[in-house]
């Protein structure tokens, strides 16, 4: 079977997903997940009388253990399932992404299992994330060299 021919059989065999539904879907739950750190954090300034930086900071926390925990339990892909790109808001996204591969992998023992495999989703997001900060900085620091040389 050629590749087009196979290109015909899947797309005609694949479900076809909602798409007006899912980017509704996944635009809700993104923002709920927003409200909540905002919530969250002005509950902390306010209530708790902390002051913004350590609000803040307490609030990535917050969202960091609340997608852990929901994570562990397993309701955080239930949730994925149905918001889909919603969830990946980045930093509730970035903790299930390093917690999920952990729980797959821990009959494996903590050092082959776990130790071995906990980035295995989220490694590439940091390897190129900063790989990609690294280039942009050499080059900005460029332009700007440049640019303070013409004024």
């Amino acid at each position: 079977m050629d590749r087009k021919t196979y290109k015909r059989f899947a797309d005609a065999h694949a479900p076809h997903s909602p798409l007006l539904k899912n980017c509704f879907n996944a635009f809700w739950t993104g923002g709920l997940i927003c409200v909540l750190g905002q919530v969250l954090r002005n509950v902390y300034e306010q209530v708790a009388h902390m002051p913004e930086e350590d609000a803040g900071t307490l609030t990535s926390v917050t969202l960091i253990f609340v997608a852990v925990v929901l994570s562990g339990v397993g309701i955080f892909d239930r949730i994925a399932k149905v918001a889909g790109a919603g969830t990946l808001v980045p930093i509730t996204g970035f903790a299930n992404s390093v917690v999920s591969p952990a729980i797959d992998s821990h009959s494996e023992g903590l050092i082959l299992g776990v130790g071995a495999k906990i980035f295995t989703v989220s490694g590439p997001v940091l390897l190129y994330g900063t790989l990609a900060g690294s280039i942009y900085g050499v080059v900005y620091w460029i332009v700007c060299q440049f640019a303070g040389r013409l004024l």
